[in-house]
């Protein structure tokens, strides 16, 4: 008996997924940048490629991480802008105030460690995820096939795909 060719998704219900998430990272900076900024101890970790289309900031800063960047929003950033495509910010770096324009397809995880909230992206010009992160560290590398029940809260794709 011949096998059915699989299915061609022509939704492309991955690509709808990682938008309806990176919807959540900007609410979230929305949130931070509301009146009162980011409530009780709520911060982000946000890592992105920084070779990605779009990303801009100080040549000197960026050329130190030449894959990926993270950066945090707790106590000290300045001009928080969130568009539909992309978020800019200022932070300091070794003292001083660099302003960063980071598009959210260049995101690769969002993680509010107050919570243990993390979301973890297939950025552009980046190969794809493969599975859950560790949570011990924001920057981690992708690790395990499931939810382990007894984790911290993790929203990763590859756990609903078929394999």
């Amino acid at each position: 008996m011949a096998k059915d060719p699989p299915a061609q998704d022509l939704m492309n219900y991955e690509a709808m997924a990682q938008e309806a998430l990176k919807g959540v990272v900007r609410a979230a900076l929305r949130r931070a940048n509301a009146p009162g900024g980011l409530p009780g101890a709520h911060h982000f970790y946000l890592t992105f490629k920084t070779g990605a289309a779009g990303v801009e900031g100080p040549e000197e800063l960026l050329s130190r991480y030449p894959d990926e960047m993270t950066i945090v929003l707790q106590h000290q950033f300045w001009d928080l802008e969130i568009g539909d495509e992309a978020f800019g910010v200022t932070l300091k770096f070794g003292g001083r105030p660099q302003s960063l324009r980071v598009p959210y397809a260049a995101l690769t995880r969002f993680y509010d460690p107050s919570v243990q909230f993390l979301l973890q992206f297939d950025a552009e010009d980046s190969p794809a995820s493969s599975g859950v992160s560790d949570l011990r560290s924001p920057a981690a590398p992708a690790t395990g096939e499931g939810l382990d029940p007894d984790a911290p809260n993790v929203v990763s794709l590859d756990h609903f795909r078929k394999k």
